[in-house]
């Protein structure tokens, strides 16, 4: 991990929050449960957001810079989060171990998105769900052209972030059973288009 990806991205994400993004976690939030583990902690954007029906969360966060800046976050809620692991493609979990798992904006990012989703189809619970929350591929072939040829430069610049992955696409790839998903562009300038076609949804083990 370079020095962009240790200590310039982490405060970058801590300080990208508004009241559109809040409320699109606080849905992706909906439903969880029981024990859940979340891909891409970083500085705690979700707490707060949990449910009370969470009784723990896992953290897989491979910043420590991310990490530190969730300090006040994670003291400050009353459901006992945990940092368990550094890597979303090995999570140091036992099988079907888990209620629910969390990604927020973090399949982007991961190099094998592939084996992190496999990894969350195993340690879920039977019934267990993946709750996302995504940018990825458009389906509009103008602006994924733009993505395209954008990716190269906004995966160096933002520590291997992709903007062409077929989030849904992905998840059922995994062999979970997506339940539901929104796709939609955020409320934003047109020449955001690129950066901002998002994913919503929710996935299960059966």
């Amino acid at each position: 991990m370079g020095f962009w990806a240790r200590q310039v991205t982490p405060r970058l994400v801590a300080g990208a929050e508004n009241e559109a993004l809040v409320a699109l976690r606080s849905r992706a939030c909906e439903g969880l449960r029981g024990e859940v583990v979340e891909l891409g902690f970083g500085s705690g954007n979700n707490v707060g957001l949990y449910p009370v029906e969470v009784t723990r969360v896992v953290a897989v966060e491979p910043s420590d810079v991310g990490w530190d800046l969730g300090t006040a976050r994670r003291s400050g809620s009353p459901i006992p989060i945990v940092r368990g692991g550094l890597d979303g493609q090995r999570l140091e979990l036992d099988d079907e171990s888990v209620d629910a798992a969390l990604s927020t904006f973090t399949l982007c990012t991961i190099p094998d998105v592939a084996a992190a989703l496999s990894e969350v189809r195993r340690v879920l619970r039977p019934g267990g769900a993946l709750h996302f929350l995504e940018h990825g591929l458009s389906p509009d072939d103008r602006v994924r052209r733009w993505q395209h040829r954008i990716e190269p430069i906004q995966k160096r610049v933002f520590d291997g972030c992709h903007l062409t992955r077929p989030i849904d696409e992905l998840v059922e790839q995994s062999g979970l059973v997506v339940e539901r998903v929104e796709r939609a562009y955020a409320p934003m300038s047109s020449l955001m288009k690129p950066w901002i076609f998002g994913y919503l949804g929710r996935a299960t083990k059966t």
